[in-house]
C-alpha cells in the first residue's frame, strides 16, 4: 500500500545551508506533511461517513418497505391493477368479428353460463340475421361519447359480428339463383325497421357452420325489454326453427313460448298468415332448393 504522503527531500549538501535556513526548511516540510496527513484523514473520514450514511439509508428504506402498512398498500395496489386488467380482458375488450370471440362464448362445454355481447346494429342482411358492431359496456364504455361507431362501409368491413337470430326462421330472399319466398321482403323490412341503428344485447348460444353467432337477441323498446325473435314470431314474419340442428332456443321454456307465439300469429292472421292459407315454411323452401348440401339458414 503506498504511503498517503511523500517524505520531504533534503539537499545533498546540508553544509551549504545556514542553520536558520535549515530549520525553516524543515518546519515548512513538516507543515506540508501535516497538511497532507490532515487532508488524507479528512478524505478517509468523509468516505467512511458516506458509506455509513448509505448503509443507514438502505436500512431505513428496507425497514420502510417491510412495514405492514406498506406491504398492505402494495398488495391492494397490485390486486387492483390485476383485477382491472382481468376486467378489461373479459368484459371491456372489443371483439371485431365472430371468429375473434373466445371459446368461452361459443362452446357450451367451456362456459358455465350464457355469455352476452352488447353492440350497435349496423345492417340487416336477411330477415333472420344482422351485423353487430361490438360496443362493450355501451355508454359506460364511453361509446357514443368519446368512442364512435363507424358508419362507412369501408371502416365496418371485417369489423362486425354476424348474428343469427336463435330459434326462428324467416322467409328467404332471392339468392343463389333461387326465387324469393313469399313475404321475404316484408319480413326483411320488419326486422330492419325494428333493429337497424339500435343497440341490442345478444345472448350467445354457439357459432354455426357459416361463422355466425347464434344468439337470443334483446332490445329495449321504451321501458320494456323485448326478445327480437319472439316479437318477430308474434308479428307473423317468422316461423319456429324446424331443423334438429343449427339453432338454439335458450331452453325448453323459451322454445315453447316461441311455438305459442307462432300459433297465436296464425290464429290472428298476422304478417304472412294474413290470408289464412298454409304457406311453404323456410325449412321446406331450403330443402326444395338444396343442392349437394343444406342451404344457408
Amino acid at each position: 500500500m503506498p504511503w498517503p504522503f511523500s517524505w520531504p527531500s533534503y539537499p545533498q549538501d546540508a553544509s551549504s545551508l545556514t542553520t536558520s535556513e535549515a530549520i525553516n526548511s524543515a518546519r515548512q516540510q513538516a507543515q506540508t506533511i501535516q497538511a497532507q496527513a490532515q487532508e488524507t484523514a479528512t478524505s478517509i473520514k468523509d468516505k467512511a461517513s458516506a458509506v455509513t450514511n448509505d448503509a443507514s439509508t438502505r436500512s431505513r428504506l428496507f425497514h420502510s418497505f417491510t412495514q405492514p402498512s406498506t406491504l398492505i398498500s402494495t398488495a391492494i395496489l397490485t390486486t387492483t391493477v390485476l383485477s382491472l386488467f382481468a376486467l378489461q380482458r373479459r368484459y371491456l375488450r372489443r371483439y371485431p368479428t365472430a371468429t375473434s370471440l373466445p371459446q368461452t362464448y361459443i362452446l357450451p362445454s367451456t362456459r358455465r353460463f350464457t355469455r352476452s355481447i352488447f353492440g350497435h346494429v349496423t345492417s340487416v342482411g336477411d330477415a333472420d340475421n344482422f351485423r353487430l358492431f361490438h360496443t362493450p359496456f355501451g355508454h359506460l364504455g364511453l361509446w357514443g361519447i368519446l368512442r364512435k361507431v363507424p358508419e362507412d362501409t369501408k371502416a365496418l368491413k371485417n369489423n362486425t359480428i354476424h348474428i343469427r337470430l336463435a330459434g326462428i326462421d324467416a322467409p328467404e330472399l332471392a339468392h343463389f339463383g333461387r326465387p324469393a319466398q313469399l313475404y321475404s321482403k316484408e319480413a326483411l323490412e320488419w326486422l330492419t325497421s325494428y333493429l337497424r341503428g339500435r343497440r341490442v344485447r345478444c345472448y350467445v348460444h354457439k357459432a354455426d357452420q357459416y361463422s355466425r353467432v347464434v344468439a337470443t337477441v334483446y332490445i329495449w323498446k321504451g321501458l320494456l325489454r323485448r326478445d327480437v325473435g319472439l316479437q318477430m314470431l308474434r308479428a307473423g314474419f317468422a316461423t319456429v326453427y324446424e331443423s334438429k340442428s343449427g339453432a338454439e332456443f335458450g331452453g325448453k321454456e323459451l322454445e315453447q313460448r316461441y311455438k305459442d307465439a307462432e300459433e297465436m300469429a296464425k290464429r290472428r292472421r298476422r304478417g304472412m298468415w294474413k290470408d289464412g292459407e298454409k304457406l311453404e315454411s323456410p325449412r321446406e323452401y331450403k330443402n326444395k332448393y338444396r343442392e349437394g348440401g343444406e342451404g344457408k339458414g
